[in-house]
């Protein structure tokens, strides 16, 4: 109805259907994370990974899709890459019904692959979009698949190859010796490396300028060194950081307080403690202010192995044991052993190890 009561015409009843719609995609747009926001929809907007890229962009000319295995540190573009040949290779409606994902939040235990993935990989190909090469088979891609069972990923076996016809899997992965051998020489293989540094830093950059993201030089540059070759996680902590800076400047400084790196001046004066004259004292003051403070000591160890490494003052043969005496650390932590202990015991083994000739 109109201000005099009228009906509206069906040609203004969609044109308000039209604005609605329009209002609703900007606020959705404005809701979504920067990492589904910005993941690429084709696979030449796959940031780095050129090799893997040009395999798959010659299977898409030639349809021929092997199974494939992706693996490497988290963040490097796995699961996005899968996806965005996925697109280019169905179409945004045929891929609903022709690709099946699962994720490790998703039960995937050994009734799952011979019941959801069977259905799904024995079914009849669906209709093609035209205009998209839709080759004659389906896309199973299992996410995390080094956390399903080893009963499941045997399972996997026969399924794969029984229906590879008009079925093709693709399973990624952190840690490929977790997948059973004879399911990994069923896969072609492809290594994600971490990004390089100056791709990533251009990647966050064309970000930030996007959004708006004013920052100061060498901002960018630590969130990447601190998000260490994940870009998924130098996209979160860029986001963060948006938010905490809406009416300033980006800085250096401000990303390393957000993401949880430890001062320097902290580390060296835990290097210190044990180097100078090795006091009991001086190491259980160093630890207690370490721990009041609340830094996490697992993210004290990274930072501390690093420093060590770098130290010219220490022989070969006492890093390497030092570097042992933080592996057992570090294990203990993940036990859930109590930080203040361990880490004096870190420091006063280290404190003897760094007094010892070499």
């Amino acid at each position: 109805m109109d201000f005099f009561g009228r009906p509206k015409t069906d040609q203004q009843q969609q044109a308000l259907k039209n604005k609605n719609a329009a209002n609703a995609a900007k606020v959705d747009e404005k809701m979504i994370p920067w990492v589904e926001k910005y993941r690429p929809k084709n696979i030449n907007d796959v940031t780095a990974q050129e090799e893997v890229v040009q395999v798959l962009r010659k299977s898409l000319e030639t349809k021929n899709l092997p199974h494939l295995l992706f693996y490497g540190p988290p963040g490097t573009g796995k699961t996005s890459t899968i996806l965005a040949l996925t697109r280019d290779m169905y179409g945004p409606e045929a891929v609903k019904t022709r690709v099946l994902e699962l994720n490790a939040s998703d039960e995937r235990g050994i009734s799952v692959v011979r019941e959801k993935v069977k259905n799904f990989a024995r079914a009849v190909v669906s209709t093609a979009d035209p205009g998209y090469p839709s080759p004659p088979y389906k896309i199973v891609i299992l996410d995390e698949a080094d956390s399903m069972t080893a009963d499941a990923q045997a399972a996997l076996r026969r399924i794969m190859e029984k229906y590879s016809r008009i079925t093709r899997f693709c399973l990624v992965c952190n840690y490929v010796s977790r997948i059973i051998e004879p399911l990994a020489s069923r896969c072609t293989k492809f290594r994600f490396k971490s990004l390089p540094r100056e791709q990533a830093i251009g990647r966050v950059t064309e970000v930030a300028q996007l959004e708006g993201v004013d920052y100061e030089d060498g901002a960018v540059e630590t969130l990447v060194d601190c998000a260490e070759g994940d870009l998924r996680r130098a996209m979160m902590s860029l986001q963060s950081a948006s938010r905490m800076v809406q009416k300033s400047k980006l800085t250096a400084s401000m990303v390393t307080e957000l993401v949880g790196v430890i001062p320097e001046t902290v580390i060296e004066g835990l290097r210190n403690a044990w180097g100078g004259s090795g006091s009991a004292e001086d190491i259980q003051q160093a630890v207690d202010d370490l721990i009041y403070s609340g830094y996490p000591a697992s993210r004290v160890l990274s930072q501390l192995h690093d420093l060590v490494m770098q130290d010219q003052h220490l022989s070969s043969l006492q890093k390497a044991k030092i570097a042992m005496m933080m592996g057992s650390v570090d294990k203990a932590l993940c036990d859930g052993a109590d930080e203040q202990l361990q880490m004096m015991d870190l420091m006063m083994q280290a404190s003897k190890i760094a007094s010892q000739k070499a």
